[in-house]
Formats: C-alpha cells, sequence, structure tokens
C-alpha cells in the first residue's frame, strides 16, 4: 500500500482484509504485509503449539498465527501462537487471548519488544506475553502481575512457567538440538 493512500479505518482494513489472499497485520492506518519465517521459527512454534495441546485444560485452547488479535488501538496483529479461554465460534478468525507467544527473529525483534509488547499489554485479558528464542532454549516472560517488568528463562533444564493458563514444560522442547523432541 503507497504511503500516499488515505489511512484505512479498523473496518475498512477488515473487510479489505477478507478479499486478500496473503495475511496482512495492520498497524492503525495501513496493511503491514507478513514476511516468511525461518525453519527453526517455525519448529519453535509447532512445537509450542503442541506442548500447549496436551497440557492445556478446558476451556482454554491454543491458537496458531492464523488467528488475529486486535488490540484497544486499533491494530490487528497475527503473533505466532496464542491462548485464549472460553467457547469459540469456529467460523471467527480472532481471539482474546490470555498469553501471547512471538518467536523473536532478527527482522522482527525490535517491533516484538517495544511496539508489541505495549500493544498485548493494552488487551485487558493478556495477563503474559512470551517472546522466545528460536535458536536456543530461552524465553522472555512479560506479565500483568509484575507489572510487565521481563523475566529471563534460559538453559536447557529451565522451567517454562504459565501459571496463567495452568501449564509447566521445559523450554528444549521447543528445541530439538538442546535436548528436546
Amino acid at each position: 500500500m503507497s504511503a500516499s493512500l488515505k489511512p484505512l479505518t479498523l473496518d475498512e482494513f477488515l473487510a479489505w482484509e477478507r478479499t486478500q489472499p496473503v495475511r496482512y497485520e495492520f498497524d492503525g492506518t495501513q496493511p503491514v504485509a507478513m514476511t516468511g519465517g525461518t525453519i527453526a521459527a517455525d519448529r519453535v512454534a509447532r512445537r509450542l503449539l503442541r506442548a500447549l495441546d496436551g497440557r492445556l485444560k478446558p476451556p482454554c485452547e491454543a491458537f496458531g498465527e492464523n488467528v488475529k488479535v486486535l488490540t484497544p488501538t486499533g491494530r490487528v496483529r497475527y503473533p505466532d501462537v496464542k491462548v485464549a479461554c472460553g467457547d469459540f465460534d469456529p467460523t471467527d478468525d480472532r481471539v482474546d487471548p490470555v498469553v501471547v507467544f512471538e518467536v523473536l527473529s532478527p527482522t522482527t525483534e525490535m517491533t516484538d519488544r517495544r511496539v508489541k509488547s505495549a500493544e498485548y499489554a493494552s488487551i485487558p485479558s493478556v495477563m503474559a506475553y512470551v517472546l522466545l528464542a528460536q535458536d536456543r532454549p530461552a524465553a522472555t516472560v512479560l506479565r500483568r502481575a509484575s507489572g510487565w517488568e521481563p523475566e529471563e528463562i534460559e538453559g536447557a533444564e529451565a522451567v517454562f512457567d504459565l501459571p496463567e493458563i495452568g501449564v509447566a514444560f521445559r523450554l528444549t522442547e521447543l528445541h530439538a538440538d538442546a535436548g528436546g523432541v
């Protein structure tokens, strides 16, 4: 989308997005094309979904990158993984997450750490925001209960505990080369 075009409203973006063959995020004024990721990032996200699916209790459910999240500031995001709790209409394409996960990449890390952390903190349902390294067992967790102060978890034996959704597992489950599956 050209910078010279009139900024879109959220409703205009959502209507436009439904007609597109690829996914776009919305920065509040214009669509932002979703870029491709790496095999390593995809593996981490897939393993995370599997770990969550095996541990979450109803009514909570894990969703992948195809389900969107709307922020109170009128932005649309597609986190790599998110957990939401409740009854879900299978035809809906958005959730109000309790925990949001982003797998970091060199091209998105600054946006994930600065912009998206503020956006997710503004969503009342979000209790934790988790940033996962794609190249090693490491995570940064920001929790509403601790005032969004970052908690660093790192290492082959590190246990990743998310009491917000009642799950815990070793970070190595997400990294085969570090002793995971």
